[in-house]
């Protein structure tokens, strides 16, 4: 039997993220694209064209459509970028960036999690994009720097390795607060190493463990 490919819920779904504010046609592009439905479990294919969070495996979740859609479109991925994404989780993210730009490298502490996206990215063709299990917080040194990157998991701060893996003009995006709530906040280094930060939307995700995130026990 051949499985449907779902391509009238992408265009809804698109459609829906397009009325909720989402200008970037680039991203839409992407979204309309990428199929979600293999990233979820097959328990829940039937939902994942609905915009919110749908849980994975090891306490991890599927971000929901418009965050995934607005942390994008806040990124600004060009083309030609070389990209860091810290926490690969079913790797829905990581496809949207790979469709965006030159180069993805994703880091997931989950080593379970890591190896699905693996074969997720190989079954998707999707050959500009490099995942491995490590603690995302101290970044991935050999491949620095980058111009964009993006952090899928809530952190107390933005974690110094990442900053300093940062090109400059790069930009670094994470939700930054406590473990219950956080805010989006766009780091942007200028031509001389300088920061600047604004903060964007109120969200909520799980906590970003690690060297330089929060630690397990904590909470």
């Amino acid at each position: 039997m051949v499985e449907p490919d779902h391509a009238y819920q992408r265009r809804q779904l698109v459609e829906d993220l397009a009325r909720k504010g989402i200008g970037d046609r680039r991203v839409l592009a992407a979204i309309g694209k990428v199929p979600r439905h293999v990233f979820v479990r097959p328990s829940l294919r039937g939902q994942a064209y609905r915009d919110y969070a749908l849980p994975l495996s090891a306490g991890q979740t599927i971000s929901q459509p418009w965050v995934v859609a607005r942390m994008t479109e806040l990124l600004g991925v060009e083309p030609e970028h070389k990209v860091l994404e810290i926490g690969t989780g079913s790797g829905y993210q990581t496809a949207i960036l790979a469709l965006l730009a030159r180069w993805v490298f994703s880091l997931e502490r989950v080593p379970e999690l890591a190896r699905e996206a693996i074969r997720r990215m190989r079954d998707l063709g999707l050959g500009n994009v490099k995942i491995q299990a490590f603690d995302g917080t101290v970044g991935w040194s050999e491949m620095a720097p980058f111009e964009r990157i993006m952090v899928t998991a809530a952190a107390p701060q933005a974690p110094p390795p990442l900053l300093d893996q940062l090109a400059p003009g790069g930009r670094l995006l994470l939700p930054e607060g406590g473990r219950a709530s956080q805010k989006l906040v766009v780091y942007d280094k200028d031509a001389g190493g300088g920061i600047t930060r604004r903060q964007d939307r109120e969200v909520a995700f799980v906590p970003l463990l690690g060297r330089h995130g929060w630690a397990p026990e904590e909470g």
